[in-house]
């Protein structure tokens, strides 16, 4: 039996002799129980002991042992004798009195087979006549078990799963598991259980995959008493999974085999969606076919087409009839020192000059640009322009055309809607749209002759293939600030752009190339300013007002008016071109 008893001899004297004299000629007493824990093995006898001081017999005093409250009686001596009645059920006939030095005052309750559930603190209770005093102690019972038993599982997750097993422990113990060196080892899991009796079971894991550290221990100690307990296992070697040398070449090709299904899927769903916009526009004829009746009755099917033109994207040649045919020409004054404008204004194309490095890498940042002659500030207009790429493979290789207003940017800017610009691009291999968030379309066939319609009162920019007549895309909601200007830009030496003559009427609108500065009056902000230079000479410098013109505006009092006002400018400057 492991057990502790009460203190040591001198403090027990010094603690007698204060009370004599505290207490000197008087019947007042106080009780003494240990301070330290008392610690039993489980299923053996312990005594849980307390005495009066001063010393003094206790043969007539009323003796009690209890738990928590009052009621909850272990053991009852009272009239000397015992009260097994008041006793709880789970101490009759385990618990009994120790009297050998009851006339001393000194007195214990033997508790026999000592259980999980007598672990705890105890009040020892004495009373002579009126006076009464108690003590407070504490059992600690406690069961070391059975094991660790240590064992192999099998293989698991490119290892050998190691478990460790352990009985009837109270209370439950500490597992650690350690390597040959002594490092610890945190366990990959831990289970336990109480059973009946309350005693624990308890189940660590370990997965070891080092085969250099095969040799592990478990053990398994108990919190109270201190005690532990270990057992080793060593795991051969052969029965460590090997790396088989195919698993590299395995996962290389699953791998190679992921990207290949992956290109499929797409190029697949790539497919599915083209035919489903073919399905889409297809049914669309088909549905305006039906509308209009059989196709011999195109005179209808025009009126129809012609009743709400601006919904249908349709045939261009159509649309041409709503619009007026403007004769481009190219403004000299606007274009980038790399770009040649032709004498008839209608051609333009990128120097050929050898370049460095450096030069390239400036030229891949920069913008090569032209405005047009034509201002257009109302109405519907159409002009259509003819682009090729001379390299399609070389790095930097794009073209630009739409419209935008008449501040002449040279430098570094941006082409967005943002900044007035409306634009078609050809870029990295593919035709964008230039909106707020630039888009890339999917077009049947790549746009060689492209017409540019403008509708100011509409508030729309539209391309469309003059080939084969299909729409490739739309800006509406625009908001045109002043006046706009057809707008070029190309870059990579073989790459040009031609204006065509548009067939049918050609609308003779106003030439901002003598008549207008490169920068004018705006009615709105377009955000944060990019670099402005005037290209025109600078003996006489006009400011043309014209009225913003919203889709509110009444075509008849729509039109431009002109304002010149005469800047005499002592600036002396040359062409930055």
């Amino acid at each position: 039996m492991v057990s502790s008893r009460d203190g040591s001899l001198s403090r027990d004297l010094f603690s007698i002799l204060l009370l004599q004299v505290s207490m000197w000629g008087s019947d007042s007493f106080v009780v003494i129980s240990p301070a330290e824990p008392i610690v039993a093995m489980l299923g053996e006898d312990t005594e849980l002991p307390c005495r009066v001081a001063p010393a003094m017999s206790a043969v007539d005093m009323e003796l009690r042992w209890f738990r928590g409250s009052f009621p909850d009686a272990v053991f009852v001596y009272e009239g000397g004798a015992e009260r097994a009645e008041q006793q709880l059920e789970d101490f009759r006939g385990r618990a009994e009195l120790v009297k050998e030095h009851m006339a001393q005052g000194r007195v214990a309750v033997r508790i026999r087979r000592l259980r999980a559930s007598d672990s705890g603190m105890y009040t020892c209770f004495f009373k002579k006549g009126r006076d009464f005093e108690e003590s407070l102690l504490e059992l600690r019972v406690i069961g070391l078990g059975s094991g660790p038993h240590v064992f192999m599982v099998g293989p698991e997750d490119e290892g050998i799963r190691v478990t460790c097993k352990g009985q009837r422990w109270f209370p439950q113990p500490e597992v650690q598991w350690t390597d040959v060196t002594g490092e610890k080892i945190p366990s990959l899991s831990e289970d336990k259980t109480q059973d009946s009796d309350g005693l624990f079971q308890v189940e660590a894991s370990l997965i070891v995959r080092d085969s250099s550290k095969r040799e592990v221990s478990c053990s398994m100690k108990n919190p109270f008493f201190g005690k532990e307990q270990v057992e080793t296992i060593v795991i051969p070697e052969p029965f460590f999974p090997r790396t088989s040398p195919w698993k590299a070449a395995f996962i290389a090709t699953s791998l190679i085999l992921g990207i290949f299904v992956g290109a499929v899927m797409f190029l697949t769903w790539k497919e599915q969606r083209e035919r489903k916009e073919k399905d889409k526009e297809r049914k669309i004829k088909e549905s305006l076919k039906k509308q209009l009746g059989c196709y011999c009755f195109s005179d209808r099917r025009k009126e129809l087409y012609d009743q709400d033109w601006r919904k249908a994207e349709l045939y261009a040649d159509w649309r041409k009839e709503h619009f007026k045919a403007v004769a481009v020409t190219l403004d000299p004054d606007t274009a980038h020192s790399k770009l040649i404008v032709s004498e008839s204004r209608k051609h333009v194309s990128q120097h050929q000059d050898a370049l460095t490095q450096q030069e390239q890498e400036q030229e891949q940042e920069e913008i090569f640009s032209v405005l047009g002659e034509n201002c257009l500030a109302s109405g519907r207009h159409y002009w259509e322009a003819e682009v090729h790429v001379g390299a399609e493979g070389v790095t930097g290789t794009r073209w630009a055309l739409g419209v935008s207003d008449t501040v002449a940017r040279t430098g570094w800017f941006v082409e967005s809607v943002d900044k007035s610009f409306w634009v078609l691009a050809f870029e990295e291999g593919e035709v964008r749209a230039l909106d707020k968030k630039p888009k890339s379309l999917q077009l049947r066939q790549f746009p060689r002759r492209i017409g540019v319609f403008l509708d100011w009162e509409g508030r729309t920019v539209s391309f469309y293939n003059m080939v084969d007549g299909s729409h490739i895309y739309s800006f509406t909601e625009t908001e045109f600030c002043g006046y706009v200007r057809p707008y070029f830009s190309l870059q990579s030496p073989g790459t040009w752009v031609a204006i065509c003559l548009a067939s049918g009427h050609t609308e003779n609108c106003p030439d901002c190339s003598l008549k207008t500065p490169v920068a004018h009056l705006r009615s709105c902000d377009v955000g944060v300013s990019q670099e402005t230079h005037s290209l025109l000479p600078p003996q006489e410098l006009f400011l043309l007002i014209r009225p913003t013109v919203t889709r509110r505006s009444n075509p008849k009092i729509s039109s431009i008016f002109h304002k010149k006002v005469i800047l005499e400018s002592k600036m002396k400057s040359r062409r930055s071109h």
